[in-house]
């Protein structure tokens, strides 16, 4: 059996190998993949498997029975799905944005430093809150901010005066109407430090020639920050943007951790809805819980196929 004749980039003709000989030929480097093709069909591929639930009744306690699309219809009929849906993209979206611009504002605040030592200092300090988990933040805020006696924030006002010795402490995590505030505040406390660090690699490949030609014309500070600096940052910005807004539909630990049933309207996003669906009902129906999870999942791709698409306008190649 001949072998197949295939050109080479450089346009040298070559015999193409059986597929069988060059798998033997490298058989240690398919050796070495097989524990990661195996952990990744196990743990990614193989649940993917119960996606056919979407299209069942399948309810705690029975069988699973074919049920078409009557789940899709149940949901997209149903007010506190449209409502947690909206709630994902509002918060997901004015938190990116939100972190992204003060991310920007602290690491050309870092660049501008000149002492070397209350940089790295104040680096450090900005980054710590990133390493701490979720369940830690939400329990320090919720000491700060708790409508009892013992909470800070509430001890604070009533030094200040603000509140009266009548007036009840006020319950921030359960006030609908401050509830986003508090939710964009803290990410920003947690995620801003480690958002500076792209930013601030970008900011050090800026040509120092740029900066001593604007010296030359007598630029002053907030001049080079606008001409030199922020146009520099342009690129980067965008494309931290881009790759973000896949993320969008991903959003549960930081929100399950801090809301509560007062402020479900303003709070309650897909993730957290499906695990209300599936875990604190008395019988759930784990058909509906997966449709709503691939619900989440196609318009996840949808977002991701988009961003890809921006990607290659923007920076020439895509995300995937």
């Amino acid at each position: 059996m001949s072998k197949k004749k295939v050109m080479t980039s450089t346009g040298v003709e070559v015999r193409h190998k059986p597929l069988g000989l060059r798998i033997w030929n490298n058989r240690g480097h398919y050796i070495m993949f097989l524990p990661v093709f195996i952990f990744v069909l196990v743990l990614s591929y193989w649940p993917m498997l119960g996606i056919r639930y979407a299209f069942m009744e399948y309810k705690a306690g029975t069988s699973p029975t074919w049920a078409g699309l009557v789940h899709f219809n149940r949901m997209f009929s149903t007010d506190a799905f449209w409502r947690a849906f909206k709630n994902t993209l509002i918060l997901s979206t004015v938190k990116l944005f939100l972190t992204t611009f003060a991310s920007v504002v602290v690491s050309i605040f870092l660049n501008e430093m000149g002492n070397l030592f209350a940089k790295k200092t104040l680096q450090t300090i900005i980054y710590l809150p990133h390493f701490m988990s979720w369940a830690v933040v939400a329990s320090i805020f919720t000491l700060i901010l708790s409508p009892s006696n013992t909470g800070m924030l509430n001890g604070m006002l009533r030094d200040m005066g603000i509140l009266g010795a009548q007036d009840r402490n006020i319950y921030f995590l359960g006030t609908p109407s401050m509830w986003r505030t508090i939710f964009y505040i803290i990410n920003i406390w947690k995620e801003t430090g480690w958002g500076t660090i792209i930013f601030l690699a970008t900011l050090s490949g800026i040509s120092p020639e740029l900066y001593e030609a604007a010296d030359i014309d007598g630029a002053t500070r907030f001049q080079k920050m606008r001409y030199v600096t922020l146009p520099a940052l342009a690129n980067t910005i965008i494309t931290v943007l881009i790759l973000n807004l896949a993320k969008v539909m991903n959003l549960f630990e930081n929100v399950f951790v801090l809301y509560n049933a007062a402020v479900y309207d303003v709070s309650d996003v897909i993730s957290t809805y499906i695990y209300r669906m599936t875990f604190t009902v008395a019988r759930p129906d784990y058909g509906y819980s997966t449709a709503v999870g691939l619900f989440k999942s196609a318009v996840g791709c949808v977002l991701v196929l988009i961003c890809n698409w921006a990607s290659k306008k923007t920076r020439g190649r895509g995300i995937v």
